[in-house]
């Protein structure tokens, strides 16, 4: 028995030591084998430039770390410029890197600052120990500009682009859209209430209020709107900026307009091909417009840096405390914002980051954004800069509302922030509900105020007009009337009291031809080069008015012809027809004389006295016979005599075969170049064909047409 239990002991005894050395054989970590440590140790190494500046990242695997931490490594990082590395092909001497180290081993980033800008480096990402190190292959990266004299011409090249892409637009829709556009963008701004939805659905569609702001402008600028149209247009922008913010604070991204530039021009591009003048027109509006957002979006890159870090940021995070002075201070640093930036939205996400990095409170982030509602108005007034007077007064009415807004949204800041409160609090109740969700109370603010604004100026839009008005004076030059002042977009009760009102208007064309007449005398014996560019630019300005005036009154007198009217109504009409037509080709041939002129001054072709004195007698009766004409247009049509006008073409034409005459006897002699010659005889021939379309208005008074 003894035996047999001790058999049975030794059994048991050796199985648990066979299990428990098995056991501990599992449990036994298995030898930690060191790794190599070379430059195959690194990955993803990388190098973001920065003005002045780069971030270098790398990455290195765990279990590397944790060894080289052990034996006592760290992260050594050198850099030299290209033109170092070229100068030492063969080698590198180690004073002409730059090196740093001692960075930790767990380290995944380094910035280098205080680099040149706009110069290329190479650089080296390693490990040391003491006098061993071990470097990565060879990498570059270029530092970007700091501001500074180049910036500053990319800034200013940048603006030159944004205005000639207007002005090119501008003029584009001038000739290419005529009165279809301008009736279409009447009866959707026909009244200023019109005029708001159309500017908030314009700029909800294209997320831009600049876009609208800008193009608004432009049609003023080109005739398309008058100034109480375009403070509707303006009205409604402000709203439809708005859903920006949202758009922002819930998706925390904006669509660009300057991405889409490239697709436009291509849409553009093709029409400039076409043999017809309308085709090409539109291809300068497109292309203009991509042009425009393309100047924009070089005018945000060109800009100084105006992030969390920048030093103005910094200096009013200081005052970042409720308070009226603070408010103010914010007011100013949203606008100055704004204004370098090009943009509100942009400014916008500024603000909205400060806030969420804790840099600023909610009340003087609030601030910013009524700061940023005057900064945004910039980008009108730099784009009516080259347009005429009523382009800059569009864009002062947007100045005006804006800041008209801002004023009384400031003094009655406590109580709009009460308010915000309130609203947040009743969407996620609890009295501290809009700390947590800053961003969605600003959004709410932005929105609050623009409708509030909007609500209590539309009734002023009048008053706002006048003090447009009265604040941009008209200048003369290219500032003069392009628009209809006596015909509305509606007809007279009867074709009598219309056709009454369409005189008036041709009063006013006969006065614009006639001040082309001393224009363009005045070229005759002018030599300063920069006076006749501008008057050349002034003639071809009057030229594009009476273009338009002319269709203006042809498509009011076609309305009023559609309806019952009298047998001497009928005459009265067709004879008015045929006037515009007369006085429209009256400023077609000064446009064409001025370009000769201008041919002339290139070549350095000279008249000599007698060419002068003839062309200034010719001048002189065209002038007497305009002046006939305009005091015709003033009379009763029945009162009007042809007889002095037919005296004075008489006269006009004797004096141009007089002048021909003498001409070619001229030439025979040799007096003038064969090419002072052609310009002397296109001069006085088209002088002779003024004076016939000027008594063709008087025919056209008379009923003789």
């Amino acid at each position: 028995m003894k035996n047999t239990f001790l058999i049975i002991s030794l059994f048991v005894a050796t199985l648990f030591n066979v299990v428990a050395q098995d056991t501990l054989a599992k449990n036994v970590l298995p030898e930690v084998i060191p790794v190599e440590i070379t430059n195959s140790i690194f990955h993803n190494i990388s190098a973001k430039s920065k003005e002045a500046g780069a971030k270098i990242s790398w990455s290195i695997d765990y279990d590397v770390i944790e060894q080289l931490k052990n034996e006592g490594y760290s992260i050594v990082l050198k850099y030299n410029t290209k033109i170092g590395d070229k100068r030492h092909k063969a080698g590198f001497d180690k004073s002409d890197w730059t090196v740093i180290d001692n960075i930790a081993i767990t380290e995944t980033s380094y910035t280098l600052k205080e680099l040149n800008g706009g110069d290329k480096y190479v650089y080296k990402i390693g490990v040391q120990k003491g006098d061993e190190m071990i470097l990565s292959e060879k990498k570059k990266f270029k530092t970007k500009r700091e501001w500074g004299i180049f910036k500053l011409l990319v800034l200013i090249g940048a603006l030159g682009m944004f205005i000639y892409g207007m002005k090119v637009m501008s003029e584009g829709l001038q000739k290419a859209a005529g009165s279809r556009l301008r009736k279409m963008l009447a009866s959707i701004t026909s009244n200023r209430f019109k005029g708001v939805m159309t500017g908030f659905g314009i700029t909800a569609l294209v997320q831009s209020s600049s876009v609208t702001t800008v193009m608004t402008v432009s049609f003023v600028n080109a005739g398309l709107l008058t100034l109480v149209q375009s403070a509707g247009v303006m009205m409604g922008a402000n709203i439809g900026t708005t859903i920006t913010a949202w758009l922002i604070n819930i998706f925390g991204f904006k669509v660009s307009m300057a991405a889409y530039a490239y697709i436009i021009i291509a849409i553009g591009a093709p029409f400039m091909f076409f043999g017809r003048s309308k085709a090409k027109a539109w291809a300068g509006a497109i292309i203009g417009f991509a042009l425009l957002f393309m100047g924009l979006g070089a005018l945000k890159s060109a800009v100084p840096g105006m992030g969390v870090d920048s030093p103005l940021v910094q200096f009013f995070a200081q005052y970042a405390h409720p308070g009226y002075m603070a408010t103010l201070m914010f007011v100013g640093l949203g606008t100055i914002a704004t204004v370098i930036i090009q943009s509100s939205s942009a400014a916008m996400a500024l603000t909205m980051t400060m806030v969420a990095a804790g840099i600023i409170p909610f009340e003087v982030a609030a601030a910013m954004i009524l700061g940023e509602n005057i900064g945004t108005t910039i980008t009108a007034e730099l784009a009516s800069m080259i347009g005429n007077v009523h382009a800059k007064r569009s864009a002062r009415i947007h100045s005006l509302f804006n800041i008209v807004g801002v004023t009384w949204a400031v003094l009655l800041f406590p109580f709009l922030m009460s308010g915000i409160h309130w609203i947040l609090e009743s969407m996620h109740s609890g009295p501290d509900a809009y700390v947590f969700d800053a961003n969605t109370g600003l959004a709410t603010f932005h929105t609050l105020f623009n409708l509030l604004n909007v609500l209590l100026l539309i009734g002023f839009v009048p008053v706002l007009v006048r003090l447009a008005e009265r604040t941009v004076k008209s200048k003369g030059g290219e500032d003069e009337e392009y628009k209809l002042e006596y015909i509305g977009t509606g007809m007279m009760n009867t074709p009598a009291m219309s056709i009454l009102e369409a005189k008036k208007e041709i009063i006013k064309f006969g006065g614009l031809t006639s001040k082309m007449n001393g224009f363009v005398s005045n070229l005759i014996f002018e030599k300063e080069h920069k006076v006749i560019s501008k008057t050349i630019t002034r003639v071809a300005k009057y030229e594009e008015i009476t273009d338009n005036v002319e269709s203006e009154i042809a498509d009011y007198l076609a309305k009023v012809s559609k309806g019952e009217m009298s047998t001497e109504t009928s005459v009265r009409i067709r004879g008015m027809l045929s006037i515009i037509g007369d006085l429209e080709r009256i400023g077609d041939i000064y446009y064409q004389m001025s370009k000769e002129i201008e041919r002339k001054v290139d070549n350095k072709i000279w008249f000599t006295p007698e060419q002068r004195e003839a062309l200034t007698e010719m001048f002189d009766i065209v002038e007497k016979s305009l002046d006939n004409m305009n005091n015709n247009l003033t009379l009763d049509y029945s009162a009007v005599s042809i007889t002095k006008a037919k005296e004075l073409e008489n006269q006009l034409n004797s004096k141009r075969d007089a002048i021909k005459k003498q001409h070619f006897k001229d030439i025979e002699k040799g007096k003038y170049s064969i090419t002072s010659a052609g310009v002397y005889s296109n001069l006085f021939h088209s002088l002779e064909k003024i004076g016939d379309h000027v008594i063709n208005v008087t025919e056209g008074l008379v009923g003789e047409v």
